[in-house]
């Protein structure tokens, strides 16, 4: 028999475990914010675009894309809010039915609720997987603090996906088919992304399939082939409903897709090396300060990937190569930081490189002061996050 998800109790304990790095990750980015409000006149005066940024705070960049489709619908935020999935602003718009909480407010109660269910999800699945507590609380500790997840805090779907794998690796290693279906179903239509949980899903059915043999399965029982293959199609059900809805109500079900490949947005898709090509060039430029910022973060996960290949399950490996590839495949890097968060499991290959307690201090004192700058930037505009 496969093994229970985490009953209530063991998740309550493990929300109670993260809740220091999810308050610490909180009050740095918010007091980043409260600071930025006060010097943004003094560091880019008479700029209207750090203004607007600063004023509208967590819910700044494409937070303000889902506080739009959220508190309007996708017609009157026009077409190029189609490239923001639906279940995360759906989410904040029910939220905003709440008396005295506005869909915006929604948004960013939503994302810290799902950052912290998926820290604790993240603490029980290392956990599990390794039994060493200590690697647990490192990565918890990491994801929090990572300079890219200061978009935890924002009104951004990040949270909400992150909760999404977590919840499906948890479940496909535990073999809850049923659990990873539904989270792969919620994950295909949070984010485009989410559509890559079906690399893990399917190495994991093979892998259960090979374990088990030529064991019988009762007749009373769900055949496991349907609950396998349920989580192996969830995420493509997730999209593809989306999807549908886009075609019946403006006519084109890749829309959602073209506005992404804008020149304003990441762009077509492109060789690794080209993109970086191209972002090396506009640092020599003096073209954009984001470039810069990017290719040593490329190389960092390229290093990371490496190690999750080396000391993690291959489904970890294989999801987080998935997730790099996706996010260098294009014309435009930014946002790479936050794409490759995405792929929690390099979080975990970092955390397993950190055990030395004087090593851990000093990451995590410079993810911190990453996460102020990172966060300042984009409160001032100067970075996209």
């Amino acid at each position: 028999m496969p093994a229970e998800m985490p009953h209530l109790g063991r998740f309550a304990r493990a929300v109670v475990l993260v809740l220091p790095a999810w308050a610490t990750a909180r009050v740095v980015v918010v007091a980043v914010l409260i600071v930025a409000h006060h010097i943004v006149g003094r560091v880019r005066p008479g700029n209207p675009g750090a203004a607007l940024r600063v004023h509208q705070g967590l819910l700044g960049w494409d937070a303000g894309w889902y506080q739009s489709i959220a508190t309007h619908g996708y017609a009157a935020s026009g077409e190029q809010s189609l490239r923001f999935f639906p279940a995360f602003p759906v989410a904040g718009r029910l939220l905003g039915w709440i008396p005295g909480m506005s869909p915006g407010t929604g948004l960013i109660i939503l994302s810290s609720l799902c950052a912290l269910a998926a820290m604790a999800v993240l603490w029980i699945l290392v956990e599990r997987e390794f039994g060493d507590r200590d690697l647990a609380r490192r990565s918890v500790w990491l994801l929090a603090l990572a300079p890219p997840a200061f978009t935890l805090v924002m009104g951004y779907a990040e949270g909400a996906l992150l909760l999404c794998t977590t919840v499906t690796f948890l479940a496909i290693r535990t073999g809850r088919w049923w659990w990873a279906a539904a989270a792969g179903v919620v994950a295909g239509a949070v984010r485009p992304i989410g559509l890559l949980l079906i690399i893990p899903v399917v190495i994991e059915v093979f892998r259960a399939s090979r374990s088990e043999g030529s064991a019988d399965v009762p007749a009373s029982a769900v055949p496991a082939v349907v609950s396998r293959l349920a989580a192996v199609v969830a995420p493509v059900v997730g999209m593809a409903a989306y999807l549908t809805w886009v075609n019946a109500s403006f006519g084109d079900p890749l829309l959602p897709f073209r506005v992404q490949d804008q020149a304003g947005h990441r762009g077509v898709i492109t060789s690794p090396l080209a993109s970086m090509g191209s972002n090396l060039v506009a640092v020599f430029h003096g073209h954009h300060l984001g470039s810069a910022l990017h290719i040593p973060w490329v190389v960092l996960c390229v290093v990371l990937l490496v190690v999750a290949f080396r000391r993690l399950p291959l489904s970890y490996g294989l999801f987080a190569a998935g997730i790099l590839v996706v996010s260098v495949a294009s014309s435009n890097l930014d946002s790479f930081e936050r794409y490759a968060l995405s792929g929690f499991p390099l979080v975990i290959a970092a955390s397993t490189l950190t055990s030395r307690r004087g090593v851990e201090r000093i990451v995590l004192a410079l993810a911190a002061l990453g996460m102020v700058g990172y966060s300042f930037l984009a409160f001032l505009g100067v970075s996209v996050p």
